[in-house]
């Protein structure tokens, strides 16, 4: 039987399964297999948050399908990468359509970009096809619970590794003046100019644009990845 092959890489939200989007749900409902993340060497879910979390949405949204293990042993190693991207490959092939779930936002420390990578270098078309829904981050649950806000007025959010060395940054510019000039804004890495997203009217541009037109618009700097990156 012939099989339509998608991936849709499906973001969770920070643990409680409340918190999951609606068009993340929808995703898990459509899909014909769920991979789930695993740290565990015999592929086991016996300590995996992630699979509490999909079976729980299972059971309260009143569907089953199969779930198969992801190893991911999280040494960001360029062959355990390869390894998951072979596994998602594999699923697709039995399977057809297939949800990989990430705690979380996709957007934010997550495996996901690492493998979108290599499927856009080894399989181009499958790539295209290629889904991400986002998610809710733990810092936007915490900021919730602590009824505290990020960022408001003239405020500002900074998101900081705790590491002990300099690294490449992404950039989010937004709150813009209409008619407001953008084009002097510094672009270190790969500029995209979002506006009204989500919205009717949903523009994307690569690169900046000169005079911001929309009162949503929004503008990111991501930053540059290594080019001999696999």
């Amino acid at each position: 039987m012939a099989y339509t092959q998608q991936l849709i890489m499906v973001s969770l939200g920070p643990g409680d399964p409340e918190l999951i989007t609606l068009k993340a749900l929808k995703a898990l409902k459509d899909s014909d297999a769920i991979g789930v993340p695993t740290k565990s060497s015999d592929r086991s879910f016996d300590r995996s948050l992630t699979y509490r979390i999909v079976r729980s949405l299972m059971e309260s949204e009143g569907f089953e399908r199969p779930i198969f293990p992801v190893y991911t042993p999280m040494r960001f190693r360029e062959e355990d990468w390869q390894a998951q991207v072979e596994t998602l490959y594999g699923a697709m092939e039995e399977h057809g359509r297939v949800c990989f779930v990430t705690l979380g936002d996709s957007g934010i420390y997550s495996t996901v970009y690492y493998l979108l990578d290599r499927i856009a270098k080894q399989r181009p078309e499958l790539y295209e096809t290629c889904d991400v829904i986002p998610g809710v981050t733990s810092f936007s649950q915490a900021s919730a619970l602590a009824k505290r806000p990020l960022c408001v007025g003239e405020s500002q959010l900074r998101i900081v590794p705790l590491l002990d060395k300099e690294v490449p940054t992404t950039t989010v510019y937004m709150r813009p003046k209409i008619g407001m000039d953008i084009d002097a804004i510094p672009e270190e890495g790969a500029m995209v100019t979002f506006e009204d997203l989500g919205f009717s009217g949903e523009k994307i541009t690569k690169g900046k644009i000169q005079t911001v037109r929309r009162y949503m618009t929004l503008l990111i700097d991501f930053f540059k990845k290594d080019p001999h990156a696999v």
